[in-house]
C-alpha cells in the first residue's frame, strides 16, 4: 500500500487545473504504469489527452473510470501533507486517491492474470469542466465496458444515481425611462425576479423521488442595467438546475418557456445517471463492500451533482460512483483517509477477481 500513496503524493504535486499540466499528469501515470510491466496507451482530443490501459482477458469488461485533472487551489495544496490518517492537498479526495487506488488495483489484477474479466482504466483531463473531450469523445468512439466503477469520493458508499445538469440563460426584455419617472417603463430586472419566484412554484420543481427532495435550482449569475438614472431594460439570469433522474428535461424547458416568452439559450446540458440497484454487479459490489467494511449495510444513494457516469449510462451501460472516503473537496481542507484508499483498492481487485 505504501507504492499507492507515494503515488498518490506524486499526483498531487501537480497542479492540473491547468490542461498543459492535466496532460503533464497523464503522462506521468503513463510511465507509471509502463514501470509496472502494463501497456497503457494515450490518446488526445482537442489538445486533451486520456489513458487507458487494460489487464485481463474475458467476454467481461469492467472499466474503472478517474480523472487527474482538479479544480483550482492554493499553491500549498499541491505540497501534500499526511497528519492524523489523512492525506490532505488538492484532488487528495476528488480524484487522485481513487486514481492512484485504482492504478494499484490495475497492478495487481495484471499479476493475478485474471482470465473471466477484462478491466480497462480510463483517466480523463477535463470532467471538472464537463468531460466533453474526454469522456464524451472516449464513449463515442466506442469504449463503453459492461459495467463502470467511477472513483469520485463517496465514503465508501455507492452513487447509482446521479442529477441531469440543464444551464441556461434567459434574456427579460422591459421598456427603458428615466429613473425619476420608472411608472413610464418596465423594470426588466423586477420582472425578471418576479419570473425567479415563479419558476420555483414550477410543478417541476415541487418533484420528489426515493433519493431526492427535490431538483436543484440555482440562480448562478444576474445581469442588467448600466446606469443609475435610467430604468433597465434587458436583464439576463443564468440557471443550473440539477433535476431529478426521473424528470425529463424537455418537459422542464416547456414549463419555464411557459411562464415567459423570453428569449431562452441554452449554455450546457447532461443527462442524468439512474443505475437499478438490483443490477447483478451492484449486488455482488455490494457483498464486496461488506466483506471489508465488516458492516452489515452499505450505502447506496444518488448524487446531486454530475460525473463522468453520465457519457456511458446514456449508452445504457451501468454506471456509479464509488470510491475512497474524504471531505472538502474543492475546498481549503481537502483530504482523503489513508485507511479507505487501501480499503478501497482491496475492494477494486476483490470485485474484478469475482466476476
Amino acid at each position: 500500500m505504501d507504492k499507492t500513496i507515494k503515488l498518490l503524493q506524486e499526483l498531487i504535486t501537480y497542479d492540473s487545473s491547468h490542461k498543459t499540466v492535466a496532460n503533464d499528469t497523464i503522462e506521468y501515470c503513463k510511465t507509471w504504469l509502463e514501470q509496472e510491466n502494463l501497456a497503457p496507451q494515450i490518446i488526445s482530443n482537442n489538445g486533451f489527452k486520456m489513458l487507458l490501459c487494460e489487464v485481463g482477458q474475458g467476454e467481461q469488461t469492467l472499466i474503472l473510470n478517474g480523472h487527474v485533472d482538479v479544480v483550482s487551489g492554493k499553491d500549498s495544496q499541491f505540497n501534500p501533507e499526511i497528519k492524523d490518517n489523512r492525506i490532505y492537498g488538492r484532488g487528495s479526495a476528488d480524484m487522485k486517491a481513487g486514481v492512484a487506488a485504482m492504478m494499484g488495483a490495475l497492478v495487481e489484477l495484471n499479476d493475478a492474470r485474471l482470465t473471466n474479466v477484462k478491466v480497462q482504466l480510463h483517466l480523463m483531463t477535463d470532467e471538472e469542466i464537463g468531460g466533453v473531450n474526454c469522456a464524451d469523445y472516449l464513449t463515442t468512439a466506442g469504449h463503453l465496458g459492461d459495467f463502470v466503477i467511477c472513483a469520485e469520493p463517496t465514503q465508501l458508499g455507492i452513487g447509482i444515481q446521479a442529477k441531469g445538469i440543464l444551464q441556461f440563460d434567459l434574456r427579460i426584455t422591459g421598456v427603458a425611462a428615466h429613473s425619476s419617472r420608472p411608472w413610464e417603463g418596465t423594470n426588466a430586472i423586477a420582472k425578471s425576479m418576479a419570473i425567479y419566484e415563479q419558476i420555483l412554484d414550477l410543478p417541476f420543481a415541487q418533484e420528489q423521488s426515493d433519493f431526492y427532495d427535490g431538483p436543484s435550482i440555482n440562480l448562478a449569475k444576474i445581469s442588467g442595467g448600466d446606469v443609475y438614472n435610467k430604468v433597465p431594460d434587458t436583464c439576463k439570469l443564468s440557471f443550473d438546475i440539477r433535476y431529478l433522474p426521473t424528470q425529463n428535461r424537455a418537459a422542464i424547458i416547456e414549463q419555464i418557456k411557459g411562464l415567459t416568452d423570453s428569449q431562452l439559450d441554452i449554455h450546457l446540458e447532461g443527462p442524468p445517471v439512474l443505475t437499478n440497484k438490483d443490477n447483478p454487479y451492484i449486488q455482488k459490489l455490494i457483498k464486496t463492500i461488506k466483506t471489508h467494511t465488516l458492516e452489515d449495510s452499505v450505502a447506496v444513494f444518488g448524487q446531486h451533482g454530475f460525473a463522468d457516469t453520465r457519457y456511458y449510462a446514456r449508452y445504457n451501460v451501468p454506471a456509479i460512483e464509488f470510491g475512497p472516503a474524504g471531505a472538502h473537496w474543492h475546498g481549503d481542507d481537502e483530504y482523503a483517509e489513508l485507511a479507505s484508499i487501501e480499503k478501497y483498492q482491496a475492494m477494486l481487485v476483490s470485485f474484478a477477481q469475482q466476476l
